[in-house]
């Protein structure tokens, strides 16, 4: 048995072991590919941490802090109040709104998981509080930002027109753009309907009974004779109290969280945060990882016993996870594991098939690492039988490819999915993680059948 395919066999039994034991897969992922690494790709450790994705790990930590504090001062039930109030009531407006925000965002250039970082964290307040269905509303965020992004001036759309063009092959920018925006909003109107928009579409906000959007206590403030919020401090400070006869000794004041009056000097800050967050990712293209910390720190300044709260709400488990098993996916990735395969289907007999094989392939790599490297490296396997008489129409197999790479993005290991499952408050979080995975599994399977046939097939 080749190295190859002993590493995409131990990717398998990390699934099969993270499903039937309550096990973190990301600690599964690391010591995997710490094993596959060493003992298979002839890497050294260093060799290994490299591929540990510390942009997107800066991204989960720093987003999901400066979103529980803004969650925290009451900034969040704010601005939902505010939304709501905006589309006069109508519940069901409301997740096609935030998937026309999120497809603006990419379209005009954002990142597609910084507008998913910025717009799903509000999305998923609000279907919290008005009873939407917080699957459906993550979808729409994720698919929303997919629609926008193959825009001519977006990310996704300069690199695969770049490679397109370095590659020779026929260019229609436009074609490829309207590919993903329709594909998207077919899928998004699909899940509407499926995930509760047909209730939603009678629903008023008046008419539901909406509840506060939650603020999870993780941990407490710490109380007691030291500061670190353990359970030794806490049986202590319970302890010195009962034998004085009186409250125990809090060292730091608690905070009543999300109990605040809208429009407080505090959340005006944080919004005025939020704004600039916006305005440094998307108009001059920093580190929304690196920005999303700062702005947190300025907030934590402010009033640091909130922080400390907001500090234990970081989704950790998550972020272990998805971190580990972009680790491991990093090894496959240097071990050439990924080139193997795609090699391999390029040089099939049937154009067709090995047509439908990339796609396989573009969606699965894509669904835990990262699409735009899928679609750097795909394409330009695809040019011999794109050039030859093959039948394959090079315009619709690149716009089927861009749409297979990225429509996966809903996957809990993604970025976009990930962002989505580290915001996902008030939900049971292993429940929402299994819908998300299976939504992402059945994506990744159906979609890239249905492209086929639709841009490479039909028009063949």
């Amino acid at each position: 048995m080749t190295p190859h395919l002993i590493s995409i066999y131990a990717l398998v039994l990390m699934f099969v072991i993270a499903t039937i034991w309550p096990i973190n897969m990301g600690v599964l992922a690391f010591v995997g590919a710490f094993l596959v690494g060493t003992l298979l790709a002839a890497q050294t450790t260093k060799d290994t941490i490299a591929g540990f994705p510390g942009g997107l790990f800066l991204t989960l930590v720093g987003i999901t802090w400066l979103f529980a504090l803004a969650q925290n001062n009451g900034t969040i039930d704010w601005l939902v109040r505010m939304a709501v109030r905006a589309v006069k009531g109508r519940i069901g407006a409301i997740p096609w709104i935030m998937f026309g925000i999120s497809a603006l965002l990419t379209a005009v250039g954002a990142v597609s998981p910084g507008a998913v970082a910025i717009v799903a964290p509000i999305a998923l307040g609000f279907a919290f509080r008005y009873h939407i269905s917080p699957l459906l509303m993550g979808l729409m965020v994720v698919h929303g930002a997919q629609a926008g992004g193959f825009s001519p001036i977006s990310i996704y759309g300069g690199i695969t027109n770049g490679v397109v063009q370095e590659a020779g092959l026929p260019l229609s920018a436009l074609t490829t753009f309207a590919a993903s925006f329709f594909v998207n909003a077919a899928v998004a109107a699909i899940l509407f309907m499926v995930l509760g928009g047909r209730q939603l579409m009678t629903a008023r906000s008046g008419a539901v009974e909406t509840v506060r959007v939650p603020h999870i206590e993780i941990a407490r403030a710490a109380t007691g004779p030291q500061i670190f919020g353990d359970s030794e401090a806490e049986a202590l400070s319970r302890r010195i109290g009962e034998e004085a006869g009186g409250d125990s000794n809090r060292l730091v004041a608690e905070v009543a969280e999300g109990n605040q009056p809208d429009g407080t000097p505090y959340q005006i800050f944080t919004l005025a945060g939020l704004a600039l967050l916006a305005v440094l990712v998307l108009a001059f293209n920093l580190d929304i990882g690196f920005v999303a910390l700062t702005i947190g720190l300025a907030l934590a300044l402010w009033n640091p016993t909130m922080q400390k709260r907001a500090m234990a709400q970081v989704a950790w488990p998550e972020i272990m996870l998805i971190t580990g098993v972009s680790t491991y996916v990093a090894v496959l990735q240097a071990m050439g594991t990924i080139d193997f395969v795609g090699d391999s289907v390029a040089g099939m007999a049937s154009p067709l098939l090995a047509a439908l094989m990339l796609f396989f392939i573009g969606a699965v790599v894509s669904a835990f690492a990262s699409s735009t490297a899928v679609l750097g490296s795909l394409i330009p396997l695809a040019v011999p039988f794109l050039q030859g008489e093959s039948g394959v129409g090079a315009i619709g197999f690149i716009a089927g490819m861009a749409v297979a790479s990225t429509i996966v993005d809903v996957s809990p290991f993604s970025t976009n999915g990930a962002l989505v499952l580290a915001n996902a408050h008030g939900t049971d979080r292993q429940a929402f993680f299994r819908k998300l995975l299976s939504y992402g599994a059945i994506v990744t399977v159906v979609a890239p059948v249905v492209l086929w046939l639709i841009f490479v097939v039909l028009p063949g």
